[in-house]
């Protein structure tokens, strides 16, 4: 049995020395992120958790008690923690893909755009408006923040607004859906939606300027909101900031709540949202999808609706 010891937050942004090629890719996908190896049990006494590769991959896996207990260690005391993947060595590149991308919205990653003291008030006052106490809350928040974390892995450079937008997109939620989802009671899926992205970037714009944002960013920031349930329009001058929300927000429904929409919303409900989030996922970006671990009903949907896309 070897270890792939993954250390998040306070830890030095040097490129770590001596890493074997086999994890090199995974090193440039989640630069925020340590990796060691772990020969042995580890020699640091950095709070961590433990997720077995034999468990990861069991179809009885239990994705909300590991979301749960990582919501818990990284929220002790923010500092910082590591997720221990264990397993045989053959099988730890690809499985660690898998798992530290379940596992990617706490490692805060940034650029120059949200390396800042507003951008940490924006943080702050994204996590007070939202009441973790009720379980959609918090799906809904760690969406959000695995949202921001996937526009680092596909745009690193992303800006100011399209990191505002990746937030706040679905803030709209906390108003209309933060103790039960009504969206399978829409008579018009796509109406339903565009009135929830246009009352989405309402309620952010103000909180974005109570909170001191400039005007141009967050005007940008309450467009790409009010636009993302779409494709961007002809002559959009947003059009590339637009793609990659969609592409983000596309890529968080398939890592991290596809099961959970599964088991809220059913199978039949589950293979239209499916459909409904490929549409709005650029082809560069579905490359993501093979690295991702997905319930066995929603790759079949996965699977079903990319080649409908490809006849």
């Amino acid at each position: 049995m070897s270890g792939l010891r993954a250390i998040f937050r306070g830890v030095s942004r040097e490129r770590a020395h001596g890493l074997p090629s086999a994890w090199e890719g995974l090193a440039r996908e989640l630069p925020a992120i340590r990796l060691r190896e772990m020969p042995g049990p580890p020699e640091d006494d950095i709070p961590s958790l433990s997720v077995p590769v034999e468990e990861w991959e069991s179809q009885n896996f239990n994705f909300y008690d590991l979301d749960w207990r990582l919501d818990s260690l990284a929220e002790r005391d923010f500092g910082p923690f590591a997720v221990d993947i264990l397993g045989r060595p053959g099988e730890l590149p690809r499985v660690a893909g898998e798992i530290l991308t379940r596992c990617q919205r706490w490692m805060d990653r940034r650029n120059e755009a949200s390396r800042s003291a507003i951008f940490d008030r924006v943080l702050a006052e994204h996590r007070d408006a939202h009441d973790l106490a009720k379980p959609l809350v918090r799906a809904d928040y760690d969406h959000a923040l695995d949202t921001w974390q996937w526009t680092f892995r596909l745009a690193p450079d992303a800006d100011l607004a399209v990191q505002l937008a990746a937030l706040f997109h679905d803030v709209e939620r906390l108003a209309s859906e933060a103790d039960a989802r009504v969206e399978h009671h829409a008579a018009d899926y796509q109406v339903f939606k565009n009135d929830h992205a246009a009352r989405g970037a309402e309620l952010a714009e103000a909180l974005l300027a109570w909170v001191g944002i400039d005007a141009g960013a967050r005007e940008r920031a309450a467009h790409l909101i009010a636009a993302h349930e779409h494709l961007p329009g002809p002559g959009d001058p947003d059009a590339a900031a637009l793609s990659l929300l969609n592409d983000a927000d596309a890529l968080s429904f398939f890592s991290l709540n596809s099961g959970g929409y599964l088991d809220y919303f059913g199978p039949e409900a589950t293979r239209r949202k499916v459909a409904y989030t490929l549409r709005r996922l650029r082809p560069e970006a579905r490359r993501y999808l093979d690295g991702l671990r997905l319930r066995p009903t929603v790759a079949a949907a996965v699977a079903a609706e990319l080649e409908a896309l490809a006849a």
